[in-house]
């Protein structure tokens, strides 16, 4: 039997500022809700909020230890962003060798140098 869908996909996780700078804090040490709550300027509620959100998503794990739950990053997930993104790397290392050749090759100097820099899309090969 197939596993039951996630309620928020990584995309919907990480895209509140908030569940953000959960990850990062979270990617350091595990914590219970009450140590991390004192890390924003919002109620534990609010927090643990965010909290379930980015468990839905499989990017927190909590633990039961005694009476606290402890949660702590769970990274395999944002694999799923990391090659999401891997596409669009093409068009920052296009601009990247665009702006070398502009600059090894002079035309720093010249009188036109925005139209040295216009947008070129990557050339496919045939």
């Amino acid at each position: 039997m197939a596993a039951s869908p996630s309620r928020h996909d990584v995309f919907q996780a990480i895209a509140d500022p908030t569940r953000r700078q959960l990850l990062r804090l979270l990617g350091d040490q595990e914590m219970p809700v009450t140590v991390i709550s004192g890390h924003f300027p919002m109620s534990r509620t609010a927090v643990s909020k965010h909290l379930r959100i980015l468990a839905e998503a499989g990017l927190v794990k909590g633990r039961k230890v005694g009476r606290e739950t402890r949660y702590r990053l769970d990274p395999e997930p944002l694999l799923e962003l990391k090659q999401w993104l891997a596409y669009y790397e093409r068009f920052w290392e296009n601009k990247m060798a665009m702006l070398k050749h502009y600059v090894e090759s002079g035309e720093a100097d010249g009188a036109e140098p925005a139209a040295s820099l216009k947008a070129v899309q990557p050339t496919k090969k045939e």
